[in-house]
């Protein structure tokens, strides 16, 4: 049996591709200013993480050799079967009735978290908490946690973050499957999270897995597409499908789904991690936007400062061509500045040369000057030259351009 669900590597390479690309570009488009952002995110996730590992260590219980030997020999086995040589540091938690485990990573360091209502929901069926065990340990033999800082930027796009996410999922339950002994107790593993820990007993797996045809319509298609995770009726199907030696192929989603669903980033299933990615994306994307923004807006007061010289220039044109001198002011030249979007802070003329410089009045440009220089063309007509050597060329008019 494959352990991998088939989506889920092509998945990963459009996620790996795409997130490459963004990163680069990032990097690339704020001048190495993204890499702060994610130092700053790194620095945050440590602290959330450490919160998390610190509350493992300091509530669960730590399952070994001679603490729940029964549960260390099942993670232990598991680990064999699956394929991975070093067994994570396990621990059993107890979180008020919920039903379920999960794998996390620090430093190096893997963890396996089961909640104990889970393991004393199976007690009579234990083999289905290798399940449980084998999800968990899916994630960390296909390096799930490893690629994800890698993967963040194309992980928020819409359809395709979750897609890999749900992807992801049903892979680990196929790892899940195959850490059972009996084939059918990955079935009532997922019945447990359905029904709970005492109705599952009751729970028909066919009957809740023909749930699944709801899953087609519209609105249950939507939520399924901007989820991380499959519709539970869908993961029961496809665990039935294996224990018969079958890929079942799951109902189609509506198509407007897809639609509605385009315009909704992934924000992941919470916790701290979403909620500083969150934090880290908005600080990079400022980190773009900002300066852009800054440009733009310059820009346009730029241009606005220009159209005030070229009054200027002309004012001063008349004159040359009148006395065959450029005047000793502006004023002389009988100009007077009309500027109603107060672009410009001051214009002056050149007495010598007739060149007008007019100041912009933008704050971060104070005290520096667009520079329109004359010249007596061949015939005898007056060419100005617009130019700046303290003014960045990015934000100036394509006419002031060297």
């Amino acid at each position: 049996m494959n352990l991998i669900y088939k989506n889920e590597k092509t998945l990963f390479r459009i996620m790996l591709a795409l997130s490459l690309l963004i990163w680069a570009a990032l990097v690339i488009g704020t001048l190495g200013m993204a890499l702060v952002y994610v130092l700053l995110f790194f620095v945050s996730y440590c602290f959330a993480q450490s919160a998390l590992v610190s509350y493992i260590r300091g509530t669960g219980v730590q399952i070994t050799p001679a603490q729940f030997p029964d549960l260390h020999q099942r993670i232990e086995s598991c680990c064999q079967r699956l394929g991975l040589e070093e067994m994570p540091d396990a621990y059993l938690l107890q979180m008020g009735g919920s039903f379920n485990a999960f794998a996390t990573r620090f430093f190096g360091t893997n963890f396996i978290v089961l909640y104990s209502d889970v393991v004393d929901a199976l007690e009579e069926r234990p083999d289905a908490i290798n399940f449980y065990i084998g999800h968990e340990i899916g994630h960390l033999t296909r390096q799930h946690l490893r690629w994800s800082a890698l993967l963040a930027p194309a992980a928020w796009l819409p359809l395709l973050g979750a897609a890999y996410a749900r992807a992801r999922e049903y892979t680990c339950d196929r790892h899940g499957f195959h850490a059972c002994d009996d084939l059918k107790s990955a079935q009532v593993g997922l019945a447990a999270l359905a029904a709970g820990g005492k109705r599952w007993r009751q729970l028909s797996a066919s009957n809740y897995s023909a749930q699944a045809q709801y899953s087609s319509g519209f609105w249950m298609s939507f939520h399924e597409l901007v989820g991380d995770y499959p519709w539970l009726v869908k993961r029961m199907a496809a665990v039935r499908g294996l224990a018969q030696g079958n890929e079942v192929t799951q109902p189609g989603r509506h198509g407007l789904a897809y639609l509605l669903a385009l315009l909704v980033p992934r924000l992941g299933v919470g916790g701290a991690g979403s909620v500083l990615g969150l934090v880290v994306l908005i600080g990079v994307l400022a980190a773009v936007a900002i300066p852009a923004y800054g440009d733009y807006t310059a820009k346009a007061r730029m241009a606005q400062a220009v159209v005030v010289g070229h009054e200027a220039t002309a004012a001063v044109e008349r004159y040359f061509y009148a006395n065959g001198r450029g005047p000793a002011t502006l004023e002389a030249a009988g100009y007077a500045m009309d500027d109603p979007n107060h672009a410009v802070q001051d214009i002056t003329v050149d007495a010598g040369n007739g060149m007008v410089r007019v100041f912009p009045a933008d704050l971060n440009y104070r005290g520096k000057a667009i520079a329109f220089t004359p010249r007596v063309d061949e015939n005898k007509r007056v060419v100005w030259q617009c130019a700046s050597a303290d003014i960045p060329e990015r934000v100036l008019p394509a006419e002031c351009r060297n």
